[in-house]
This record gives C-alpha cells, structure tokens and sequence, in this order.
C-alpha cells in the first residue's frame, strides 16, 4: 500500500489523483481512468487466490457488465430505420455515424418536418370545413336527437297522458284517460307493435300519471281516484294506498289523501319509498313494505294567503333529500326533510302566473330545474340561486294539464311539446339548447296534441303521448340501442293452418256396396246432416200442447190424466173401465188364494157366522124400510 492513500484491500478510494480529464467531444469517451482498470485486474487475482485458500467457490453473483459503445450504435441503427426516407437511396453508414458524432444524441429531426407540418394544416382545415358542412346538414344526429325513424304504437282513442319506461328499457307502461293501462314488452312484439296487456287500475279514473321503480319490477299508478295503486311488471295488484276520512280538517291527522291524486314519483335512493300530491293540498310519502296502511311523512302546501294549494307537480331531487313542487298558484316550493317539514326551504310565489305547473324536472346533475305551466311558458332555474329564473321561453300552448318539459341524457337539450291552436293542423316538439334557449330542432306532429315525453337514457329514443291514443318512439339506427329497434324490424307472419291428409281416398264408383267408400263430406254438409239429428244436435224435449196430435191428447184428454198414467201408476188404465168393476175382479182370486189379511188372523179371528141363520133371541126384528 502507498502512503497517504485510504484503501480497502487493493480497492482505491482515491480516484481524483489518478484519473484523467475527460475532454468534451461528440462521443462519451471512457469511464474511469486506466490505472483503476490495472487496479481492478490485480483485485480479481487476488480474489481468485483467496478463493482457493478458503475453499470458496464465489462470492456471489458477479455484476453485469454493459459496452456503451455497443448500445449507442444499436440505438443509432434504429433512429435510422425509423427516420430515412424510403425513396431515397441509403447512404454510407460511415459518413452517418462521423455526422452522429457532431450532433446530440437521439434520433434526428426529420429535414423535411417543417414542409409536411406546413402542408397538413391546410389540409386539416379542408377536413373541418367538411366536417362542419356534414353537421350542418345533419343537425340533429350533431346534437344527439334520434329522430331518424319513426314507430307508431296505438293505445286507444283517446289522450294518452302517462308515459313511463322501465330502467333497463325493455318495458313501457302508458295510460290513458280512458281508465285504460297497456303494457308494451319490446323484445315480444312484432312490426304490429300491439301491447301484451291492458287493464282498468282505477275503474272509471283517467290515468294521470305512470312512474316505474328504480329497480324497474313496480310500477306506480296515479289516477283521479284518492288511492294510489302499485302494480309489478305483469300488472298485478301489490299495493293500494289508504283513504283518508275527508270528515277530518287536519290534513296530518288522517292517513291517507281525501281528495283527487294528482302526481306521484318513486324516490331515486331508496327503492322502497314513493311520494303522492292530491288536490287536498298535501304531499305524502309512502313506505311500500308497511303495505299502504298510513303516509310516512306529510307535507302541506300553502299559497300566499295561508290556505291550501294543490301540488300539480312534484319531483325527487337526485340525492332523494330535496322534493320540488309545482303548485296550482304558479309558485315553487323546495322541501328539504334534514331541515323541516313545515316550511319550505326555498320558495318562489310568483314564479309563473296563477296557473297550474304541469311539469318539473331536475337536471341529471342536479342543480338546474325546469318548470312548465299552463301560462305557455317554460323556465330554466339554477337552485344555487332560486331568485330568477336563468332562461325563459314563451308562446308555448297547452291543454292539458300533464304536458311534460324534460332534460336530454346529457343535460345539453330540453325539449317540451304543444297543443294544437284552433284553426291548427300540426303540433311541434320543441328542442332548445339549455345554455340560452335557442331553438335548435323541431319536430312536427300531425293532427293531434303533443302532452308526454319520455328520453330514455340508456336507449336514446323518444317516446311520445298524443293526443288521438298513439304512441310516438323517435329513434336512429345508429345511436339507438334495443327498444322499438327491436321490434320494427320483426315481421309479422300470419299462421298457416295446412291440411295434412292422413290416408289417401281411391274413389270406385262402380265398387258392390261391400267396398263402397263413402265419400267425405264438406265440414258444412256434415253440419247439416248432424242438425236434423236429434241425438247429435241435443234437441230438447217438445213442449206439452192442448189439442191433438200432441202428447197430452194421446194419452188423455187432460193434464191430469197424462201426469197420472205416467207418474202415478205403472200400469196403463182405461178411462172407459168402471172403477168397481176394475176393483171387484180380484176379488175371487183374493178369495181364493189370500196373501195380506187374511193369514194374518188365520189364528185369532172369530167364526165367521153364516149369513142367513136365525137371529138371536132378546133382538129386536130388522126394521124394513118403508116404500116410498
């Protein structure tokens, strides 16, 4: 070991002394200086002698060594490949790697990069303007409307005013105000499109609203009656609400609604939990597994004067905390249950005019509301800031009081219909843009009234409820899944009944009767033929007539005679027969040959005393009778 310098075996520590500067050029150089390569040498002899001295075959696992130079012209080679040029010819790869040393490392920039980055941006402007015309003229695929086909769907003849889709798509319930509720299965229907059932809920109530489950097996029924009814997917009875005494004046202290319903809907969080409005002026919630027998909870509705208003419409909030109401004096009430079920919230009074809010909706993300009254209008409202509505459209006409304004799955559109106008032959459903209520789409229906919308998330179609009983679905091929897509494509085969022949028939006419077949006869003739048959045909017996030729006068001349002779006595008798002669001629052969009476005594009975004896003494003599 050299003085002054720290080392551990003949490893050396210090490397500053003995290493040589490194000059900068193109290439990394060495790594360490060639003394501490000799060092490194005179280590590995030094442990190949130890290693024989301790019978140590190694020290462990020897470390892997890497050429730089190696990997550097294998990363060179590649950066080639991926960046030449096919057309040009392969230059030297001996000028490349002496012009590779000058520059940095890494593939090298393309030269003609700045011409092909300048050439694709004109193109890439072409392709936009392309684009843009395209979208243009589609406009409605642009903004997500699935209006490219069409399927008619009958229910009735009258209103249809409850539309409801089941969550997974494969069901729509609708109601009427016929008193009628079809149920249209989209997987089992054909091209026809003809429901698989129709029922009465609510016997002579229209239907007002429908509002299947979040887990889509109940189906919530609101009728005009002051009961609420659950059915399951079929259609069966689950639950039916209680009625409310309408004797008693506090709302709270009765169990069920007094008056007419008027909106329902099933709360989005808890399965098991719905809400019903009626014209007696409360908002009730119910708890379908206690079975309908009393609300929940209660909330009343009062106008501005203190006295009740009626709920017309009524929605959960998306958390299922906040119910939203729309009442019949134009106001919106905001109820939050956490905080009290007493006050509202938040409230507007005159958030539209004195008339009834037909519609209230909350957005899917949750912080916009959208109103719509029978004053022809339709409000955007923010709830972070419930003072003034953000957008408003009016000039919207309507007659019934269930025509619906809804959200489009993404939040970006909303969409309400019109009644037709007098002097009218079309109605439109408008579609606006939910930022600033533009309109951008407008679809035309002809001849009739357009009252409900449904847009089904999942299946991205448009279910409508007209005024003359049918159902409208709008769709695209395209970016529409399932649903009617299912069924307008299904071709409605009528059934072939064949006639299979089991045994052929050899007709011989001139056959002996023997073999004769007889020949078959048309289903009608043989109907004919069974008619006058008796037996076959089940004829009842002719009725009893007076006269003759009827039964009555062959066997008697009267009722009582016949019912005698047939009823009353095995044996027919002559009605010309003197009765005593007819008695008097068994009695030589009851003389003769006794059966009943006689045997009976044959031991007890006295002598019999023979007529014609003498009388005895101490009677008087036989009085005769005097001659007249």
């Amino acid at each position: 070991m050299n003085k002054g310098k720290i080392s551990f075996g003949k490893i050396s520590a210090n490397f500053g002394q003995n290493a040589e500067k490194i000059e900068a050029s193109g290439s990394f150089g060495t790594f360490g200086p060639p003394k501490a390569m000799e060092l490194l040498e005179d280590d590995s002899i030094e442990q190949e002698q130890i290693k024989e001295v301790i019978g140590i075959t190694s020290f462990g696992k020897k470390a892997k060594s890497f050429d730089i130079k190696e990997m550097m012209a294998q990363v060179k080679a590649t950066a080639r490949e991926v960046t030449k040029n096919p057309e040009e010819e392969p230059e030297d790869e001996s000028s490349d790697e002496d012009e590779d040393d000058d520059e940095l490392i890494g593939p090298p920039i393309p030269t003609n990069l700045g011409d092909a980055v300048a050439s694709e941006k004109p193109s890439r402007k072409t392709e936009r303007n392309d684009s843009d015309s395209e979208e243009e003229e589609e406009e409605p695929n642009k903004l997500f409307i699935p209006c490219a086909c069409e399927a008619t769907m009958t229910h009735g003849n009258k209103a249809v005013t409850a539309v409801s889709v089941d969550p997974s798509g494969a069901r729509l319930a609708s109601g009427s105000v016929d008193y009628d509720v079809s149920f249209w299965d989209f997987a089992g229907m054909d091209s026809n499109l003809r429901s698989f059932r129709t029922l009465q809920p609510a016997e002579n109530h229209p239907i007002r609203c429908l509002n299947y489950s979040g887990t889509g097996d109940l189906l919530l029924v609101i009728s005009g009656a002051s009961q609420a009814k659950v059915l399951d997917r079929d259609g069966f009875e689950k639950l039916e609400t209680v009625k409310g005494d309408m004797y008693i004046t506090d709302q709270a202290k009765t169990k069920g609604h007094t008056a007419g319903l008027l909106a329902g809907c099933w709360s989005p969080t808890v399965k098991e939990e719905f809400l019903t409005t009626s014209a007696d002026g409360t908002v009730r919630t119910w708890d379908f597994y206690e079975g309908g027998k009393g609300h929940k909870s209660i909330i009343k509705c009062r106008a501005q004067n203190g006295l009740k208003v009626s709920p017309t419409a009524v929605t959960y909030g998306r958390d299922g905390k906040v119910i939203a109401c729309g009442c019949a004096d134009g106001s919106l009430q905001l109820w939050d249950f956490r905080k009290s079920s007493v006050a509202p919230a938040s409230q507007i009074r005159k958030a539209h005019l004195p008339a009834e809010v037909t519609s209230i909706r909350y957005s899917h993300v949750g912080n916009l509301l959208l109103t719509r009254s029978c004053d022809e209008t339709m409000k955007l409202w923010d709830i972070r800031n419930f003072k003034t509505c953000l957008h408003e459209k009016t000039d919207l006409f309507t007659r019934y009081d269930t025509t619906d304004a809804i959200f489009s799955p993404n939040d970006a559109i909303v969409a309400t219909g019109v009644s037709l106008k007098k002097n009218e032959t079309d109605s439109s459903i408008f579609f606006y843009d939910s930022t600033n209520f533009e309109e951008i789409y407008k679809i035309r229906i002809p001849n009739t009234h357009t009252i409900k919308l449904c847009w089904h998330p999942k299946l991205n179609q448009i279910f409508i409820g007209t005024g003359n009983g049918a159902i409208k679905c709008f769709y695209d091929r395209k970016r529409s899944l399932r649903g009617a897509t299912l069924c307008a494509a299904k071709v409605h085969r009528k059934a072939q009944h064949a006639e299979i022949v089991s045994t052929q028939q050899v007709i011989t006419p001139h056959a002996l009767p023997l073999f004769r077949q007889e020949r078959r006869k048309t289903s009608r003739k043989q109907m004919e033929k069974d008619r006058l048959d008796p037996v076959k045909s089940r004829r009842p017996d002719l009725p009893i007539t007076s006269g003759q030729g009827g039964r009555v006068a062959s066997s008697g001349g009267t009722l009582s005679s016949y019912v005698i002779r047939n009823l009353g006595l095995s044996k027919r008798v002559d009605d010309d027969q003197d009765p005593r002669e007819a008695i008097l001629k068994y009695a030589k052969e009851a003389a003769e040959n006794p059966y009943w009476i006689t045997p009976a005594y044959a031991k007890t009975q006295p002598d019999v005393v023979a007529k014609g004896k003498a009388p005895i003494e101490g009677e008087p003599p036989i009085k005769k009778a005097k001659e007249s």
